[in-house]
């Protein structure tokens, strides 16, 4: 029997008036923030918790995040993955510590570099990387290789997709036809003009789209991320690679949220080789940092174009890319916290807590799904777990996941705000785990109650 909505709303109410009396300082900064910034927050994203006004974070330590009223919270939101291995990870820290005093961006490589470059190639398998502030730099730079290496003009995205803010991937698939993404501000290109979408996990979609060979890449995650979890088929991703490879497409994949599944990756573990991939957010431990790698073959093509193009800027990179303090950070997390060990303890505990949720769906006879990706699990408003874009928004129940959170937020238990999704850091604990249960299962007893 589906949840009554009636009681959802009063729940989401008696939440909302919980938050505002509890949180007295928040409101207060608050209220100093509206006047100097776009929706009283420094990016217009923070506003998006579905409370009366923001949340502002004191501290931010392992997976406790301490705000302004000295109220604690377990988090499992982790900034939206890019705080996955946990908030300030001491030898993040102690490296960031050391190198501040040398210097933090000078347009030059520091002696991390080469250690970096070396670290990048043995764990994800590509030999041949590029740094970016975020993984929006480092998918468009991709984009633009692909481009100018095929003197292709198409981009092939799946339905519901999410790679930062390229303008190029901000389409969804409407009556089996490319239309923009609604909410778009200030979009005036027809997007349209130069991108595919399809369905994921349809590879007749994807053959009968790359069959005109004006494709100059596909660019996917491994698994859909963001529009509610969607996993792959057994043998899409290695269809979807026979038919680019068939095809002289270039496959661009984007590892900034499956990076939760393996320390080299969902497509190191699954032994599929991209042309190029993309990793960002929680590469550095939490800094501003993405890269992006290419195989030989492609490398090899890059340079040459590089030889012979003609002077002037190249629309790549920035000023602070690859700059001092993010090698320092990146080298740190990835030879002391991104580890076997802690993947190990991550996706254990992301499977535990797995099972507490699907015994407290089958409990409660909800009609909900649990996915998990390694370190990322995600609970959804479905029977089975979708299998496409389409079928993965229409699981959706925005005014639903908005009482849940609300709920477990105002009782210490931080998840992601946009969809269901939480993620286990090496700090996270089963005791972690059984608390949110726990929780969310006195939020799913007051909607069932009808009683705030």
């Amino acid at each position: 029997m589906p949840l009554d909505r009636h009681a959802i709303h009063a729940v989401a109410a008696a939440e909302r008036q919980r938050f505002a009396d509890t949180h007295p300082a928040s409101q207060r900064l608050a209220q100093e923030s509206r006047g100097h910034f776009l929706a009283g927050v420094p990016m217009h994203w923070m506003s998006d918790w579905g409370t009366p006004f923001p949340l502002f974070v004191e501290k931010a330590q392992g997976v406790t995040l301490t705000d302004a009223d000295g109220r604690r919270y377990t988090d499992f939101c982790l900034g939206d993955t890019g705080a996955m291995f946990g908030h300030s990870p001491a030898p993040v820290a102690e490296a960031l510590a050391a190198a501040a005093g040398r210097g933090l961006t000078s347009m030059l490589p520091s002696p991390d570099a080469p250690v970096v470059g070396r670290l990048l190639a043995e764990r994800f398998g590509l030999p041949v990387w590029q740094l970016t502030a975020t993984a929006t730099d480092a998918n468009r730079a991709a984009i633009r290789w692909a481009r100018a290496l095929t003197g292709r003009s198409q981009v092939l995205v799946f339905n519901g997709c999410y790679h930062g803010t390229v303008d190029d991937t901000f389409v969804r698939l409407k009556n089996g036809r490319a239309v923009h993404r609604p909410g778009l501000i200030g979009q005036q290109a027809d997007l349209t003009r130069h991108t595919v979408a399809v369905e994921f996990n349809d590879l007749a979609a994807l053959e009968a789209a790359l069959s005109s060979r004006d494709v100059a890449c596909v660019l996917t995650e491994p698994a859909l991320t963001n529009c509610g979890m969607v996993l792959p088929r057994p043998g899409f991703l290695n269809g979807v690679r026979e038919l680019t490879r068939r095809y002289g497409t270039l496959l661009i994949l984007d590892e900034t949220h499956t990076l939760s599944s393996a320390p080299g990756g969902w497509v190191r573990q699954a032994g599929i080789a991209p042309d190029m991939l993309t990793v960002g957010k929680a590469i550095a431990g939490g800094l501003p940092v993405a890269v992006y790698g290419m195989s030989a073959a492609v490398a090899i093509l890059a340079e040459a174009y590089l030889a012979r193009k003609e002077p002037g800027h190249s629309g790549l990179g920035t000023t602070l890319s690859a700059n001092l303090f993010s090698l320092a950070a990146l080298r740190a997390n990835l030879e002391a916290v991104a580890t076997d060990a802690a993947y190990q303890h991550m996706t254990g505990t992301a499977s535990y807590l797995g099972h507490r949720l699907s015994e407290l769906f089958a409990l409660h006879h909800l009609p909900w799904c649990v996915t998990q990706i390694g370190a990322r699990c995600e609970f959804q408003f479905a029977v089975s777990p979708p299998a496409n874009g389409r079928e993965a928004e229409a699981a959706m129940d925005p005014e639903l996941e908005h009482a849940l959170h609300l709920f477990l937020l105002n009782r210490g238990v931080a998840i992601t705000p946009f969809h269901n999704m939480m993620l286990c850091a090496p700090a996270t604990t089963r005791a972690h785990v059984d608390t949110l249960v726990t929780t969310l299962e006195a939020a799913i007893a007051a909607i069932e109650r009808g009683v705030p």
